[in-house]
């Protein structure tokens, strides 16, 4: 599989709000909607609204690459000149992410899906 941009997420402080406005652009409510995440898919693509993503150090809105191999892919990442920020934590089902800083300071989200059962 190669490197796929399919996730944004979003640090959010009022849920309610954010997902009306969110609401308003995409023209549906999300797919997912539970008190701690607030899904969005649209064309194909996750778009996240994070209530406790402040907290988290979240600033902004973050993207994310799906990735066949989160280790391999770190490494080269480090090998550039990247800094991980955030090592490969399961958030769930087998979903691995990770945060790195590029040389930039740009934040750059990494993610595994689960392995095909």
């Amino acid at each position: 599989m190669p490197t796929q941009f399919h996730t944004v997420l979003y640090p959010v402080r009022d849920i309610d709000k954010a997902k009306a406005t969110f609401t308003a652009l995409f023209g549906c409510g999300p797919h997912v909607d539970s008190p701690y995440y607030v899904g969005y898919s649209v064309d194909g693509h996750e778009i996240g609204l994070v209530p406790s993503g402040h907290d988290q150090g979240m600033t902004g809105p973050e993207p994310f690459y799906d990735v066949e191999d989160i280790a391999a892919t770190l490494t080269a990442l480090r090998d550039a000149g990247g800094v991980v920020e955030q090592e490969p934590t399961d958030v769930g089902a087998g979903l691995l992410v990770a945060k790195v800083r590029d040389t930039e300071g740009n934040l750059i989200g990494v993610k595994q899906p689960p392995a095909s059962a």
